[in-house]
C-alpha cells in the first residue's frame, strides 16, 4: 500500500461534510416521513406498508452484492475505484427521493405496486450512494489521523443533514401549504407540500454529490495491480475471512436499528403521545445540538480512551438514556433526556463504525492482496438497509397488532401508545445490549497485527 505523504486539506474535508449532509437529509427525511406518507397520505394499510419494506429488503439482499461486485470490477479511465460514482448517482438518487414522495392519485392496489417499484429504483441508486459514502474515506489517505478527521467532518455533516431533514422539514412543509393547523398530523392534504419538500431535498443531494466530486481525491492504491475480475463467491470468501468485517456489520446493524427507530418513531410519538407532530422538531433539535458537539469531541475521546473504550462509551450512554426514558415514557422531559443521551452516544458510534470500516479495508487487502473497498462499503450499506427494513417491518406489525388507526387521530388506543413508547425505549435498549457483545469481539488492531505476521510483514 502506498503511503500518503500529504494530508487531507480542509476543502476536501468540507466536501465529505457536504456529501454526508446530503446523504443524511435523504435518510432522515425518508425515515421521518416515508412510512407515515404511505399510511396517512397514500392511505395504504400500515401492515401492507411494512410488507412493502420487507420486499424492498429482499430486493436489496438480491441486488446489493451484485452491484457491489460490479462496482469493484469497473475500471475507470482515471484509475479511480469509487469517486466517479458521485457523478453516476447524483440524478438517480435525487429523482428516486422525489418519486418516493409523489402521490399519483391511484387506487390503493396500484398505489402499492407503483410505490414498490419506485422504492426498488430508489434502493438501487441508494446502493451506489452507499458505496461512495462508506468507501471513499478509506481511499483518501492511509494515515489514521487523516481518517479520524474525515470521519469527524462526516459526522458533523450527518448532524447538519439530520437537522435539515428533521428540524427544518416541518417549516418547509408548512411553507408549501402543509400542516396548516396548530396540532396538525400529516394527512392526504399534505401530499403536494411533501412532494415540493422532497424536490428541494433532491436538489441538495445533487449539490452534495458535485461538491464532493470536485473536492475529493483517491490517494490509496492497491499494492498489486489486478486485471482479472472477482466473482461474488470469491469476494465473499475474502470478506468473511476478515472477522472484523463480520463483527462490524453487526455493530452497524445495531446502530442502524437504533437510529432508524428514533427517526421513524419520533413522529408517531410526537403526534399520538404528545399531541402534535410539530413537537418532534425541538426533540430532534436537542439531539442535533449534542451530536454537533460530539462530532468535534469524538476524535479526541478516541485518542484519549482508545477504540474499544470509546465504542463502549457510545453504547452505554445510549442505554442510560433509554433506561431513564422507560421510567416514565409519557413524560416530555424524559424524551428530551433520551434524545440528548442518544445524540451523545450515537454520534460516537457513527464515527467509530466509519473508522472501523476504513481500517477493515486495509486488513482485507493484507489478507487477500486485493483492495475490496466497494464491496466492503456495499456490505456495510446492506447492513444499514437491513436494519432500516427490520425497523419498518417491526413498527408496522407492532402498530397493526396494537390497533393503530389513522382515522382516530390523537385518540389512539392505550396499546398503540404503549407500542410507540416501547419502540423508543425498550426495543433499542435490547439492541444496544447486543452491541456491547459485538464490541467485545471486534478487535481490528489485533487482527491486522496477526494478518501482517502471517504474511511475514513488519508489524
Amino acid at each position: 500500500m502506498k503511503k500518503d505523504k500529504g494530508v487531507v486539506k480542509l476543502p476536501e474535508k468540507l466536501g465529505y461534510m457536504a456529501y454526508s449532509t446530503s446523504a443524511n437529509i435523504v435518510f432522515n427525511f425518508k425515515s421521518l416521513y416515508y412510512l407515515i406518507f404511505l399510511t396517512n397520505v397514500l392511505q395504504i394499510p400500515v401492515l401492507t406498508a411494512g410488507t412493502m419494506m420487507t420486499l424492498g429488503t429482499i430486493w436489496d439482499v438480491t441486488n446489493d452484492p451484485i452491484i457491489g461486485v460490479f462496482a469493484g470490477n469497473v475500471k475507470f479511465k482515471s484509475k479511480e475505484k469509487i469517486r466517479p460514482y458521485l457523478l453516476v448517482i447524483a440524478i438517480p438518487w435525487a429523482l428516486g427521493l422525489i418519486l418516493l414522495f409523489t402521490d399519483f392519485n391511484l387506487t390503493q392496489t396500484l398505489a402499492v405496486i407503483v410505490s414498490l417499484l419506485i422504492f426498488f429504483f430508489y434502493e438501487i441508486a441508494n446502493t451506489f450512494r452507499g458505496i461512495v459514502y462508506n468507501g471513499l474515506g478509506a481511499l483518501a489517505s492511509d494515515n489514521d489521523d487523516d481518517r479520524k478527521s474525515i470521519n469527524a467532518f462526516r459526522s458533523l455533516g450527518a448532524c447538519l443533514g439530520s437537522g435539515i431533514g428533521a428540524v427544518a422539514v416541518t417549516p418547509i412543509v408548512r411553507l408549501f401549504g402543509g400542516l396548516q393547523e396548530k396540532n396538525a398530523i400529516i394527512g392526504k392534504g399534505d401530499a403536494r407540500a411533501l412532494f415540493l419538500t422532497a424536490l428541494v431535498m433532491g436538489g441538495l443531494c445533487v449539490f452534495g454529490c458535485l461538491v464532493h466530486y470536485f473536492t475529493s481525491k483517491e490517494r490509496v492504491q492497491e499494492k498489486e495491480e489486478h486485471d482479472d475480475s472477482v466473482s461474488i463467491k470469491d469476494t465473499y470468501k475474502m470478506l468473511f475471512k476478515c472477522k472484523s468485517w463480520v463483527w462490524n456489520m453487526l455493530y452497524i446493524m445495531g446502530y442502524g436499528i437504533c437510529n432508524t427507530l428514533i427517526m421513524s418513531a419520533i413522529n408517531y410519538y410526537a403526534a399520538y403521545i404528545l399531541g402534535s407532530s410539530s413537537k418532534a422538531t425541538p426533540i430532534l433539535a436537542a439531539y442535533l445540538v449534542v451530536s454537533i458537539v460530539m462530532s468535534l469531541l469524538t476524535p479526541k475521546i478516541d485518542t484519549l480512551l482508545g477504540r474499544k473504550k470509546t465504542m463502549y462509551l457510545g453504547v452505554i450512554s445510549q442505554i442510560v438514556g433509554k433506561v431513564i426514558f422507560m421510567l416514565n415514557p409519557t413524560n416530555e422531559i424524559f424524551i428530551y433526556i433520551n434524545a440528548i443521551s442518544v445524540g451523545f452516544g450515537a454520534t460516537i458510534t457513527f464515527i467509530m463504525l466509519n473508522q472501523n470500516r476504513n481500517n477493515i479495508s486495509d486488513v482485507v487487502e493484507i489478507q487477500n492482496h486485493r483492495r475490496l473497498d466497494a464491496m466492503v462499503s456495499t456490505g456495510d450499506n446492506l447492513a444499514s438497509k437491513l436494519a432500516e427494513a427490520l425497523v419498518t417491518q417491526l413498527m408496522a406489525f407492532a402498530l397493526a397488532a396494537a390497533g393503530f388507526n389513522e382515522a382516530l387521530k390523537i385518540n389512539q388506543t392505550v396499546a398503540t401508545k404503549n407500542v410507540i413508547c416501547g419502540l423508543l425505549g425498550l426495543v433499542p435498549c435490547i439492541v444496544l445490549v447486543g452491541m456491547l457483545i459485538t464490541i467485545r469481539f471486534l478487535d481490528i488492531e489485533k487482527e491486522k497485527k496477526e494478518s501482517l505476521e502471517r504474511e511475514g510483514l513488519r508489524v
